[in-house]
């Protein structure tokens, strides 16, 4: 029903994807497979909302009522069997600030915070930048498959670490948390009583053969000491909204969010971010089902199209999120060269693996939420420079 095929030029559209690349990477004529929103329509039920509210044409003053807030809840329960309570939602302008707003509001100056690289780089950022000390519990690497590293999590607990950064799905490797490794991983943090905060923003984008798990999900006392962070941006396409919301089950902590966030005078949210976000939970489910075949499919190209023609890197297989991360430590390009040659030698504008960390050394994380045609453009142009550099 959903053309995931079709061409839409996002050139000359103030897109920062497609229309920052002179500024970010020093061309233009390159293909871009880097920041994390879809070359894709956004659904055809979020695109009506808003027709018939710019028709309206008044952009005054907007509110959530509950029918926005049973919108969310209900997507919750029936994607992932999540009961949340609508005293539990705090409206937020985006994920990553959300992040900023918990370490301001529930840590002190000069608290640890940990994070598990490689990772998505503004976690570095949130906690550095706002005065606390970032601790690092890095994943392990099997063979392209990573996992948590629990013994070093429980050799950096102490009494001055109030806080954990987790993603889930992970960006950028692609891991969708089992629910084994979630619960071992909350355990850990409930006897050292550290706060979880976890960005699930891609919750929905998982692949088949495995499941999404809120950490919250696992029962009221690891609920207690979690705060998630939600959002419809990466699953139907309307990042540029900019709109999200914390799940904060514990009374205390959700005050003192609330506090802050009134204190800045950042919880209005705006007209058409509320209407998209509404209209997408409760008509984009159709959509969402085929739009994770398509991205599946593009996964299962990507991997096979790398490894019969590609020998010399190798890639995750994706488990969720609709990005790839590229290993290429193994081919020869010298780490410090990697990005230069990505660019200039195979025209592709890919994030570089250094900023999620220096674990990310060697590595580079590709989008593939796009057509298929683009992506396979992208492979070979990667599949002709690499072999170029071979010979």
């Amino acid at each position: 029903m959903y053309n995931f095929d079709a061409t839409i030029s996002r050139q000359g559209t103030g897109c920062r994807k497609w229309d920052s690349l002179d500024s970010v990477f020093g061309r233009k004529d390159i293909l871009p497979f880097w920041i994390a929103d879809m070359d894709f329509a956004t659904p055809p039920g979020v695109v009506e909302a808003l027709k018939e509210k710019v028709e309206h044409k008044v952009f005054g003053y907007h509110t959530r009522d509950n029918s926005f807030y049973k919108a969310a809840i209900d997507w919750e329960m029936e994607r992932h069997g999540w009961g949340i309570k609508q005293e539990w939602l705090l409206n937020t302008p985006g994920v990553v600030p959300s992040i900023s707003f918990a370490i301001l509001a529930l840590t002190e100056p000069g608290d640890q915070i940990i994070v598990q690289p490689p990772i998505y780089p503004p976690f570095f950022a949130c906690v550095t930048k706002n005065g606390r000390q970032l601790i690092e519990n890095p994943l392990i690497n099997i063979d392209g498959n990573y996992v948590l590293d629990f013994d070093d999590l429980e050799r950096k607990m102490s009494p001055k670490v109030k806080m954990l950064l987790l993603c889930s799905p992970h960006n950028p490797v692609g891991r969708v948390w089992t629910k084994e490794e979630l619960s071992r991983l909350a355990e850990i943090c409930l006897r050292h009583n550290v706060l979880i905060i976890s960005d699930e923003i891609h919750a929905d984008l998982v692949y088949s053969g495995h499941k999404h798990i809120p950490l919250s999900f696992l029962g009221s006392e690891v609920a207690q000491s979690t705060i998630t962070f939600l959002s419809p941006s990466k699953t139907f396409n309307i990042a540029g909204t900019y709109t999200s919301f914390a799940v904060i089950p514990n009374e205390i902590h959700r005050r003192k969010f609330a506090q802050l966030m009134d204190a800045l005078h950042l919880d209005s949210g705006n007209l058409f971010g509320i209407t998209a976000a509404e209209a997408a939970f409760r008509t984009g489910g159709p959509w969402l089902d085929e739009l994770l075949a398509y991205l599946e499919s593009n996964a299962e190209f990507l991997v096979n199209y790398v490894k019969s023609n590609i020998p010399s890197i190798s890639t995750t297989v994706p488990q969720g999120t609709y990005l790839a991360w590229l290993d290429f430590n193994k081919s020869g390009i010298h780490t410090s060269e990697l990005h230069h040659f990505l660019i200039h030698k195979a025209g592709l504008g890919l994030n570089a693996g250094a900023t999620f960390g220096t674990q990310g050394t060697g590595f580079a994380r590709l989008n593939f939420g796009c057509r298929r045609t683009l992506l396979a453009e992208g492979l070979f142009r990667l599949e002709t420079a690499m072999k170029k550099f071979n010979h």
